[in-house]
């Protein structure tokens, strides 16, 4: 299974509409995940051209974006053996931007599951929020953020986005700069 993720597109707040680049790099994925801050259904109903479209969320998704069905505070998903969770902000706080991930206290496990619920920890965590893209292995649970394709590290232009394939439950994933 193919499936292209996106997060923070804040359209129209900084750009009109999807860029041409990422209709293009998703042609041919069978689902999309957007990971919040869409702003727009409009956005939504475009992607949805491609690939059926699921959304967690964003911290500031207002208004009739609240009202569609694709849209919910977090999704989780089972695809070819892995689990993924979707949301819009990871569960813990980076110490310094060049650092990886630091643990919070209680630990970041336990802040998932009061979170998340006792369904056990996701195999993949896909996440928004940050507007830089993110792929990292911690504990046996690969950190997803696809970046911006819209506004990547809170500057207008064309970002990144993400392609996740899944296979007989092996998950690889590669950044695309549009």
């Amino acid at each position: 299974m193919r499936i292209g993720l996106l997060a923070d597109t804040h359209i129209p707040e900084v750009a009109e509409k999807i860029p041409p680049e990422l209709i293009e790099t998703f042609r041919g994925v069978n689902l999309i995940i957007h990971a919040g801050d869409v702003y727009s259904s409009s956005v939504l109903d475009d992607l949805e051209c491609i690939a059926p479209v699921i959304v967690a969320r964003g911290d500031d998704d207002d208004g009739d974006i609240r009202l569609d069905k694709r849209v919910k505070p977090k999704q989780i998903l089972n695809m070819e053996g892995q689990k993924l969770l979707v949301v819009h902000e990871r569960p813990f706080t980076l110490r310094f931007p060049e650092e990886p991930f630091s643990l919070m206290f209680p630990p970041w496990q336990d802040k998932m599951v009061a979170e998340h619920g006792n369904d056990g920890l996701p195999d993949i965590y896909i996440f928004g929020h940050e507007h830089h893209p993110v792929v990292e292995h911690v504990e046996n649970i690969l950190f997803i953020n696809p970046g911006s394709p819209t506004f990547l590290n809170y500057h207008r232009g064309l970002g990144t986005v993400a392609i996740l394939d899944i296979n007989s439950g092996e998950a690889n994933v590669r950044i695309v700069q549009l």
